[in-house]
């Protein structure tokens, strides 16, 4: 499981450092490693065969809402990627309140689609589910935070 995520935290690093398209990201991770955070997430939650269709039609429903986040989270860390050296305590206070909102918002996600999955699976499903969102979530999260520097008052 920790190689999964490790792959997984690469990929998105490698978003935050080069700022590529999504596809450009599938594909480098599919050169690199054969598979894809669909792949690592099946290889984790195990719907029956009568509930697969119902929960990949949500999980890729996620995906695509998680996806428009994780954009707001790329333009967050280029944003202060930029702007950190000189950051007034105005733009800090602002930047710090659109990371806890995204932070909230990409929450809210995993928890509004848990009730949808396990509506149309069940508890376990949907709690495999919930563990290894947010499992990847929280590795992707302190690989971020290893690698961007503390803002330092000037």
């Amino acid at each position: 499981m920790k190689r999964y995520i490790l792959i997984i935290a690469a990929l998105f690093l490698a978003s935050f450092a080069y700022t590529q398209s999504n596809k450009e990201e599938v594909d480098l991770l599919q050169a690199a490693f054969g598979m894809d955070k669909k792949a690592v997430v099946a290889d984790f939650v195990k719907p029956s065969d009568a509930q697969k269709d119902a929960f990949w039609k949500l999980y890729d429903e996620y995906e695509t809402q998680r996806k428009d986040l994780g954009k707001q989270r790329i333009e967050l860390l280029n944003q202060y990627a930029s702007q950190y050296l000189t950051m007034t305590s105005e733009q800090a206070d602002a930047w710090t309140k659109k990371v806890i909102d995204l932070q909230k918002k990409t929450d809210n996600l995993i928890v509004t689609y848990y009730g949808k999955v396990k509506a149309v699976t069940d508890g376990v499903v949907a709690t495999q589910f919930y563990q290894i969102e947010g499992y990847i979530l929280t590795a992707i999260r302190m690989q971020v935070l290893e690698n961007v520097p503390f803002l330092q008052k000037k």
